[in-house]
């Protein structure tokens, strides 16, 4: 998130009315719970991406400031989370056993293949690093010359990985578009181009096909479901009014993304700042979508893990 962005969620506490919380608020058809995910640690905070195994207790977080964490969901019988286990948050790597550095370590997206290879994307030096174990040494795959006119602070947040082994990554928003006039609630650009997609398969880079923009939501997070969909995690921010979230899914067709549904979308104030999505299905036989936010490191914001299902 922006220093305008950090400012305006401060204002909104300033001023009294502050981020309702997953408690308050009407929750939309398919809301299965929220987790409030405290920890003393000075580098728990700002998780950006979340993926999780298909079992829905395994996981790894990832923070937008290089690091990453490992745990457990610990679920009651209904399937609900009640406590999470992790062990020691650690760094991601560099090509050598150093951490990225300072300037190149702003995180986003998270994408693992089923034999345990991780894919990270980043703002900042937009680009897309793989891990053969994710606490192993990076690999730079190719950086197409139009990463670098994404903006610093949003570009390429969202990363998904399909069956096939293709990674899809696009940017939150676009080179020189309408800053956003935050603290009038007015969080982007609704009449703006769409996003474009970007597709890494056979060792090269190509960008196949566009994300409809719909209204201002801007896209933070992605994943493919066990039922071979796209689904998109979009976030909308009203200026003191907080955060409104979105769950779009699509099928993707050769030339472009087709049979758009929206899968939930949350009213401003209902959850915090939701910018990483997991995509999986329950032991009901639902979908389930787990999203993490991103507190930025502010003690204003939450770290919360929220999760639906989607039954149809």
């Amino acid at each position: 998130m922006s220093r305008r962005s950090r400012f305006a969620v401060i204002l909104s506490v300033l001023v009294g009315f502050g981020l309702q919380g997953s408690a308050g608020g009407n929750a939309p058809e398919g809301y299965f719970g929220a987790f409030r995910w405290v920890m003393s640690d000075k580098n728990f905070g700002g998780l950006s991406a979340i993926e999780v195994e298909g079992d829905g207790a395994a996981f790894v977080a990832l923070s937008d400031k290089g690091q990453f964490i490992r745990g457990t969901l610990l679920r009651d019988d209904e399937g609900r989370i009640r406590a999470v286990r992790v062990v020691p948050i650690q760094p991601l790597k560099s090509d050598t056993t150093a951490p990225l550095r300072k300037g190149r370590n702003d995180s986003e997206g998270l994408a693992i293949a089923p034999d345990g290879t991780a894919y990270v994307s980043f703002e900042g030096a937009a680009r897309v690093l793989r891990y053969r174990q994710i606490d192993g040494l990076a690999e730079n795959l190719p950086t197409p010359d139009a990463f670098g006119a994404f903006p610093r602070n949003s570009a390429l947040e969202a990363l998904a990985i399909d069956r096939q082994g293709a990674l899809y990554t696009l940017p939150e928003e676009l080179p020189g578009s309408k800053k956003p006039r935050l603290l009038l609630g007015q969080p982007g650009n609704p009449g703006g181009k769409d996003f474009p997609v970007w597709r890494f398969a056979k060792g090269k880079w190509t960008q196949p096909f566009d994300l409809p923009r719909r209204g201002s939501f801007l896209p933070v997070g992605a994943d493919f479901g066990p039922d071979g969909r796209l689904y998109v995690l979009e976030r909308q921010f009203m200026g003191i009014s907080g955060f409104a979230s979105r769950v779009r899914s699509f099928v993707i067709a050769k030339t472009a993304l087709t049979a758009e549904r929206v899968e939930m979308q949350s009213p401003v104030g209902l959850h915090d700042n939701l910018e990483g999505l997991s995509v999986w299905r329950d032991p009901t036989g639902a979908i389930r979508l787990t999203m993490i936010s991103d507190d930025n490191f502010l003690p204003l914001l939450r770290t919360e893990i929220v999760e639906y299902r989607i039954t149809h």
